[in-house]
Formats: C-alpha cells, sequence, structure tokens
C-alpha cells in the first residue's frame, strides 16, 4: 500500500502542471482577475511604461479601462477600419505605423503622451478622460470597466505585494532567453532606473524602491513564458514556473533590494 501510495503521489506530481493548464490571475482585497498570458503580459507592459514615465497609478487605471474596452488587453492585428494593437490606435489618425502600434510599448507610451496633454485629466470623471483621447463612438463605456482596472492596477505597479501569479504547462515552456529579457524590462520600465547586473545564470535587477520591485517582479512572472524564466525572486518571496499555479512562496535569498531573475 505504502508503495501504491508513494507511486500515486509521483503521478500526481508529475501531472500537476498539466492539470492546471495555461493562466495567470491578479488577486486583490477586492477580489481576482483572471488573465490570459498575452492579457497578462501586455497589462506588465502598460504599469511599466507608466513607471519609465513618472505617471501617477491614476494614469494607469485609466490606460488599462480603455485597453480592456478596446481589445480586452489583447494586441489585435485589426478592428474597425484601420485600428489596430491593445488601444486600438488608427495609423489615419496620426498614431503611428501599423508595426508600431503592433508593439505593445509604443502603442502604451503614445497613450500617455496624449493622456498627459488632456487638461486635468486626473480630476476628471475615468471615461472623460479615455475619450479625451481616444475619441471614440461611445465614451461611457469606458465607465463600467474601471473597477477592475483598479485592480490591475493596485497589482502592476506593486502598490499590492505579490498579487500576480502566472503558470502554463511544461509544453509551453521554451529554453531561456534572459538576456531578451533583460532588453525588453528595459525597454518597458527605462534603462537608467534599473540598472541589471549578470550573477552566473541569473539576472539581478536593482530596484529604487519596494513598491518599484513589485513592479518589476509582477511583469518578470507574466513575461516568463515567452523568455523562458524560470525563477522570481523578491522581498522573501520566490514564483517558480514549475510550480507557477502556487503563486509567490517565501524564500530565504529574496532580497529586498533587487529583483532576482534566472
Amino acid at each position: 500500500m505504502a508503495a501504491l501510495g508513494a507511486s500515486g503521489y509521483a503521478v500526481w506530481t508529475y501531472a500537476r502542471p498539466y492539470l492546471h493548464g495555461s493562466n495567470c490571475e491578479v488577486r486583490t482585497a477586492e477580489g481576482s482577475v483572471p488573465l490570459d498570458l498575452e492579457q497578462a503580459a501586455n497589462a506588465a507592459t502598460i504599469a511599466g511604461v507608466a513607471f519609465r514615465k513618472s505617471l501617477p497609478e491614476r494614469a494607469v487605471v485609466i490606460a488599462y479601462a480603455t485597453a480592456i474596452q478596446e481589445s480586452h488587453i489583447r494586441n489585435l492585428a485589426g478592428g474597425d477600419r484601420d485600428s489596430v494593437g491593445i488601444f486600438q490606435q488608427r495609423p489615419s489618425q496620426g498614431w503611428g505605423r501599423v508595426e508600431q502600434l503592433r508593439d505593445p510599448v509604443y502603442a502604451t507610451s503614445k497613450f500617455y503622451d496624449a493622456l498627459v496633454k488632456v487638461k486635468d485629466y486626473l480630476d476628471r470623471d475615468l471615461h472623460d478622460a479615455a475619450q479625451a483621447v481616444q475619441r471614440s463612438a461611445d465614451g461611457t463605456a469606458y465607465a463600467p470597466h474601471e473597477p477592475r482596472a483598479k485592480q490591475l492596477a493596485e497589482a502592476y505597479t506593486g502598490r499590492r505585494p505579490a498579487a500576480v501569479r502566472c503558470w502554463f504547462s511544461p509544453g509551453k515552456r521554451v529554453e531561456p532567453r534572459l538576456p531578451e529579457a533583460m532588453r525588453a524590462l528595459h525597454k518597458t520600465f527605462g534603462t537608467s532606473k534599473l540598472p541589471v547586473t549578470r550573477d552566473g545564470d541569473r539576472y539581478r535587477i536593482k530596484v529604487p524602491t519596494r513598491r518599484a520591485g513589485w513592479a518589476v517582479a509582477s511583469w518578470a512572472v507574466s513575461h516568463a513564458q515567452p523568455h523562458g524564466i524560470s525563477e522570481v525572486r523578491f522581498a522573501g518571496l520566490h514564483w517558480e514556473a514549475e510550480a507557477g499555479h502556487d503563486g509567490w512562496t517565501e524564500h530565504d535569498e529574496a532580497p529586498a533590494t533587487h529583483v532576482i531573475v534566472r
């Protein structure tokens, strides 16, 4: 019976990563928000670009509500007329070329550039601020997404620690592409604000604040699948791709001044 039990546990341990499939989840005091891998990666990018531009959390909330309405936070190849990308921006309206707008970092940056030009955008109702940027057919459509946008912003800007977890089956894992991941991180967050050093098979990202650290850690978890990231450590906790569904667990070698990615 003991041998049978050990065998059954071994089978369960092997099968468990496959049973959960692939997904991400944001958890806050207001509840959880499910995201697929693409949505999570784009959500992390939206917050990261705001960090690079030193924008407040309210700007991120407006961006999320807009992206939820326009594309469900997906990088769409098309849409109404010539609209493309996360924010369904139109090349014919001067937002940029199609290939630029299909780059989530570029598209998000253009959205924020337009948002900060809206007078008193931080004090306006969300749908008014979003509509001033998007000029859509029905600006009130952005308003219902504000609660979910606030949850995403709380997590991805790092205000709530360890709020983002992602998991994916072993069949979706790829070889580590950490140099590529660090270039993508710097493109999103900015190079000067996040010095990176290599330490063997891992990278150490120096963060200016605890909140910035959780924003970076959440970005790394949300981009783990395409970049082959197997582990992220920060502030006494770590996330592992092999047990991604478990989320963040305690780790004695997770520093408070650096995010470790390997």
